[in-house]
């Protein structure tokens, strides 16, 4: 019992939650709620109006009444028509510019989260979060709150008049209510625990072919084609059973309340036409009643499943609530907005750990001038590009102090710390569109000539000029239609056009092939000239000429020097490596 009203109250405070969205389309909330309101009496006028015509006109032969009460039913029909219209739009309209700020709000949210947030959420949680769910808010306004207060008074409304007319007629009709609403509610029940058999079926399909999709190539490699389509059969077996018992109730449903409504008619019918004969009921009403009983049986009918189209609604919006309610940001409290970095970077003992537990950087101490170049090696794991991460304030430290220009970069505006940053990844991330609005993430402050520019410095012109379109060049989703250098080679450009301070790549070259690697170092040396630079790289050729290079090992600083010195060092970490690499590539 406690668990249940904790339940309610729960609903009722999502509810109110979602119904504060409301406030800046405040004037259109009203509209809706007062069309509600007066839809209900209006809708009544209507049979009343004919029940007074057969009883004062019809039986009465007035010709000329009768024209008259046709013209104010035609007008009462059409205003009924015009706010039932009214009511529609300004409650669909409520709820599309609600979800319309609501999306933009949660998508706001998630760009300001920490990456730890999308360390440990799948991408297909954040996108049904932004789309599916929210959408299911909307039914809320459309098909919910409002649409069930409309339904309710309607339903008192309709009681009222048939009472007022004929108590015992009214008694007779409501006779079958009881059993209407324990199948209602049994209805409810049903559907509700159906639908979300449904939900969940349909998110195991969306989660199977996500992942099959993206993994396509290795599907393929394996011959695995048919074993994963006997796997989606099973799947959508399973998802094609739920549909159908949510329609097996629904199916069941409608029949028995039309055999109840049909029975309500006969029993009124019965009983009335004794009425009539009697002289207990008018004719009017025998005429009137059997609109009232299709006005209350309708709202009662849908009444069921607009309450699980609400209750829907309120999941979902606890879902984006429960994004909404993550606070996970990066402080922001800085107040510094440099316009330029001369680059000069601090790292004094610094500790960090992911999980706040598990150190993967211990006591790391370096310093790197402005407008020199360091370069960070070391075996997977070892913490290279978790420096990086921290340098940009993806994530906080757990200890120690990071300074650029001799300022903790705490005290930088977080924006504004990194737009004097560019770092070009191993994986290079392609957003679908034209290759110019790839470069420059759609910012209208770069110009065409500005890209051309830094292409041609970069080297990477002529591959650009020779594409379909140019810089036009339309890219598929991820850059799929491009080889690894040349998305390379566009991320560098894009790198170069924000005109950058400091300026990282990690691990550029790893997966570059050789005669693709001479164009990707040119472009290397061109981009870190006159910029503080940090490289972290696999492949030590690409890095002998760094002013320093920083060895890593299991999270902690190992050796400094250039490649020079600490190829001098014998039994050293870097030697090591070198030797490594240069035993590997040495011809058999």
């Amino acid at each position: 019992m406690d668990k249940n009203a904790s339940s309610n109250k729960i609903d009722f405070l999502l509810l109110g939650r979602v119904l504060v969205l409301t406030r800046p389309y405040r004037t259109i909330f009203i509209i809706a709620g007062l069309l509600a309101v007066f839809l209900a009496p209006v809708g009544v006028l209507r049979p009343y109006l004919i029940q007074y015509t057969v009883d004062n006109y019809i039986m009465d032969f007035d010709y000329s009444g009768l024209v008259m009460m046709l013209m104010i039913l035609l007008g009462v029909l059409f205003l009924q028509a015009s706010m039932r219209y009214a009511f529609i739009f300004s409650a669909n309209l409520l709820g599309q510019s609600v979800i319309r700020d609501l999306r933009v709000k949660v998508f706001r949210h998630i760009t300001r989260l920490r990456l730890t947030y999308f360390d440990t959420t799948p991408v297909g949680k954040s996108t049904t979060r932004t789309i599916n769910d929210i959408e299911t808010i909307n039914n809320i306004f459309t098909q919910g709150v409002i649409t069930i207060i409309a339904d309710l008074l309607t339903l008192f409304v309709v009681l009222a008049v048939m009472f007022s007319t004929s108590w015992r007629l009214s008694l007779i009709c409501l006779s079958t209510i009881p059993i209407l609403l324990i199948a209602t509610y049994i209805f409810k029940e049903k559907v509700k625990s159906a639908f979300q058999i449904v939900r969940t079926q349909i998110s195991n399909m969306n989660a199977f072919l996500q992942e099959r999709i993206t993994g396509m190539r290795i599907v393929q490699i394996f011959n695995a084609e048919e074993k994963e389509l006997e796997n989606f059969k099973k799947i959508n077996e399973k998802y094609k059973k739920a549909n159908l018992n949510t329609i097996l109730y629904y199916s069941i449903f409608f029949p028995v309340v039309e055999i109840l409504s049909a029975s309500s008619l006969g029993l009124m019918v019965w009983w009335g036409a004794k009425g009539v004969l009697n002289n207990e009921v008018t004719l009017g009403v025998l005429v009137a009643f059997p609109l009232y009983l299709g006005m209350l049986f309708r709202p009662i009918r849908m009444l069921a499943d607009k309450f699980n189209t609400l209750q829907m609604g309120l999941v979902a919006s606890e879902r984006v609530f429960g994004i909404l309610d993550k606070k996970s940001f990066i402080k922001n409290q800085g107040t510094i907005q440099p316009e330029k970095l001369e680059g000069d970077i601090s790292f004094r003992n610094v500790d960090f750990a992911y999980d706040n537990l598990n150190k993967v950087l211990t006591d790391i101490s370096f310093e790197l001038e402005a407008g020199k170049t360091m370069a960070i090696v070391g075996s997977t794991g070892s913490g290279k590009t978790t420096i990086i991460n921290i340098l940009n304030r993806f994530y906080e430290i757990n200890g120690g102090e990071i300074r650029i220009d001799d300022i903790p970069i705490q005290d930088f505006e977080l924006s504004a710390l990194r737009n004097r940053m560019a770092m070009v990844l191993q994986d290079v991330f392609l957003f679908s569109g034209s290759v110019l609005e790839n470069i420059t993430l759609r910012d209208s402050n770069i110009t065409r000539e500005e890209v051309i520019e830094a292409s041609k410095l970069i080297g990477a012109h002529v591959f650009i000029e020779k594409l379909p379109g140019g810089y036009d060049y339309q890219v598929m989703e991820r850059g799929a239609t491009l080889s690894m250098g040349q998305r390379q080679l566009i991320s560098f450009v894009r790198a170069l056009v924000f005109d950058p301070d400091i300026l990282i790549l990690d691990e550029a070259t790893s997966s570059i092939d050789p005669e693709t690697e001479s164009i990707i170092q040119y472009a290397i040396e061109k981009l870190i000239q006159k910029r503080t630079s940090i490289i972290i790289a696999h492949r030590l050729s690409t890095i002998r000429h760094a002013d320093s290079i920083m060895v890593l090992d299991k999270g902690q600083v190992q050796e400094m020097g250039n490649h020079d010195e600490l190829l001098e060092i014998k039994d050293g970490h870097y030697r090591h490596l070198y030797e490594m690499q240069f035993t590997a590539n040495a011809p058999s």
